[in-house]
């Protein structure tokens, strides 16, 4: 139940990220131009330390979407939710062609779903560790 009432307040504020002008959403998203440049005094060219950086933001931005979306729907499979976020993050997309001062990219798609999935398998895999603690918790009680 916590986590469909949690899906509402995140996905306001994905709304925002993608959704503002692109100088309000800097106030958020500026922390990726922050660490390109960051990267740039390591060595590393702006550019590309920039593009790597944005993506691997995307693919954090989606993995509470993925955590989320599971502990909400706990009988979708990991396919239905990263099909789900591919849906969520198409659409996005298709929006931002509409807006003056945002870009559309492919990258965000993959970058989001991708979030999404590893939500949902951290979600599983830290499930699966719990019932297993849960279970040898109770047989050393039992012995």
């Amino acid at each position: 139940m916590l986590a469909r009432i949690l899906l509402v307040p995140y996905l306001i504020a994905v709304a925002w990220i993608v959704f503002a002008p692109a100088d309000d959403a800097s106030r958020v998203t500026g922390v990726v131009a922050w660490a390109a440049d960051f990267v740039a005094t390591l060595g590393i060219p702006r550019m590309p330390g920039y593009v790597v950086l944005e993506f691997l933001a995307n693919i954090a931005l989606f993995i509470p979407f993925g955590v989320l979306v599971r502990l909400a729907t706990t009988r979708l499979l990991w396919w239905a939710v990263a099909l789900l976020g591919f849906a969520t993050s198409v659409t996005i997309e298709l929006v931002q062609l509409s807006l003056p001062s945002r870009f559309s990219t492919v990258s965000d798609v993959v970058a989001n779903t991708a979030g999404t999935a590893i939500g949902w398998v951290l979600v599983s895999i830290l499930s699966r560790e719990s019932r297993d603690l849960t279970t040898r918790t109770a047989d050393l009680i039992d012995r």
